[in-house]
């Protein structure tokens, strides 16, 4: 039997197969009631991603995000734009600062940046990122603990979310699959999109870094509104029109050379 999660993510599957699915194929496939697939369906719908029509739904014209990378997969791509967002938001960051770092291969490149840095507190729920701020000693850092998704080397559940509301910090960096200016920010995991919920409701300031590709997706698993958001860093590949969408918005963006 699936997870209500994995159910939905593997319609989306279909629909991006497919373009469209029937209410009766689908619980016949997943052996559930049709009003089950009906609030699936719906859920989807209210996300932006598909479109309800008699007895099915079909694929909005977006870009939808269904593929996660491993990190080793994620490491290979937009490197050098990675680097330099990276050492950007690594600029952000002063003495006495306490921050967050969250999984991902471009906040890693955040900690690579930050050797020379002192009395700051990093708190991080992802393995590589603690591995890259051991090589700074003047920051104290904490790790949330939890069960570990090894596809993302990163931690989530009941104790992260806990470790985290033990604390307030000045800045959050956030990485994200999906950044549409309507439908909010996105990741592909349930479990993470709750972390990264936790994580904005202790941080003063929500600094996104992301390279432009994510720009315009919406992946399955919403983390919180775009006008929530407080700061962008990405690349200047970024369209014109999620540009101007952002500094409508209110949001501050910083942007490097891609």
């Amino acid at each position: 039997m699936k997870t209500t999660s994995e159910r939905r993510e593997l319609i989306l599957f279909h629909l991006h197969q497919k373009g469209s699915v029937q209410v009766a194929d689908l619980a016949e496939m997943f052996n559930v009631s049709t009003v089950t697939i009906r609030n699936d369906l719906g859920a989807l719908e209210n996300k932006g991603i598909v479109t309800r029509a008699y007895g099915g739904a079909y694929l909005n014209k977006e870009n939808i995000s269904l593929t996660e990378y491993s990190m080793d997969q994620k490491t290979k791509f937009n490197d050098v734009i990675k680097q330099r967002i990276g050492k950007l938001a690594a600029s952000l960051i002063n003495e006495g600062d306490s921050i967050i770092l969250d999984s991902g291969t471009t906040t890693s490149q955040i900690a690579e940046h930050l050797q020379n840095i002192k009395n700051v507190i990093a708190m991080t729920n992802a393995i590589n990122v603690a591995n890259a701020l051991i090589k700074a000693p003047g920051i104290e850092i904490l790790i949330t603990g939890g069960h570990l998704r090894r596809k993302s080397l990163s931690f989530f559940g009941a104790q992260a979310e806990q470790s985290l509301r033990l604390y307030h910090f000045n800045k959050l960096f956030l990485g994200v699959d999906g950044f549409h200016l309507e439908k909010g920010i996105s990741t592909h995991n349930e479990q993470e999109a709750q972390l990264n919920r936790a994580m904005c409701d202790v941080a003063d300031e929500i600094i996104v870094v992301t390279d432009s590709s994510k720009f315009s997706n919406i992946s399955l698993h919403k983390i919180l509104d775009s006008i929530q958001v407080n700061t962008v860093i990405t690349d200047n590949g970024i369209a014109e029109k999620d540009l101007l969408g952002l500094q409508k918005l209110g949001i501050k963006v910083l942007l490097v050379d891609k």
